[in-house]
């Protein structure tokens, strides 16, 4: 009975009103979602994996695997590493560039803790990423999405 004393006119842009508005809250909840998907896949972890310490002479060597299997390729990824001690003190530092890395590659680099035996290494610290460069990268960006973890015995930390 009510909807029978609302003029037909009125119900008509009553109703155009309130679809307009769910399409609205539609459209919306849509590039919300694509806007969260492309973030997601920007956001892709760079992991390294602490894998292996050696004698090799008087250094230490290191063998780090690199999971860019999510990622997007980089032409350079350059880090900054410590070698911490038994006891917790700073030993060596070296800045190892691990580019280039394909896209959706695993990649293994070996390099040197030179002056420091394997034994006395307590634990390996990625201080920073100097250097990031390929598609829309930025060096912190780089830093963010980097995770660390070991088999070596020894903690790798960010």
């Amino acid at each position: 009975m009510l909807a029978l004393r609302i003029p037909l006119y009125r119900r008509r842009v009553g109703r155009i009103a309130l679809d307009t508005a769910a399409c609205f809250v539609l459209s919306a909840l849509l590039v919300a979602s694509a806007l969260a998907q492309d973030a997601t896949e920007k956001a892709a972890p760079l992991k390294l994996q602490l894998n292996k310490l050696e004698a090799a002479g008087e250094a230490c060597r290191v063998t780090l695997v690199i999971d860019n299997s999510k990622g997007a390729g980089l032409k350079s990824y350059k880090t900054d590493l410590f070698a911490f001690d038994t006891e917790g003190v700073a030993q060596k530092r070296v800045a190892v560039e691990l580019g280039p890395l394909p896209p959706r590659k695993t990649t293994v680099k070996i390099f040197d803790f030179p002056g420091i035996a394997c034994n006395k290494v307590g634990r390996v610290l990625l201080n920073d990423v100097l250097a990031c460069d390929g598609g829309d990268a930025a060096r912190e960006a780089c830093l963010e999405r980097t995770e660390t973890e070991t088999k070596a015995g020894v903690p790798f930390d960010r």
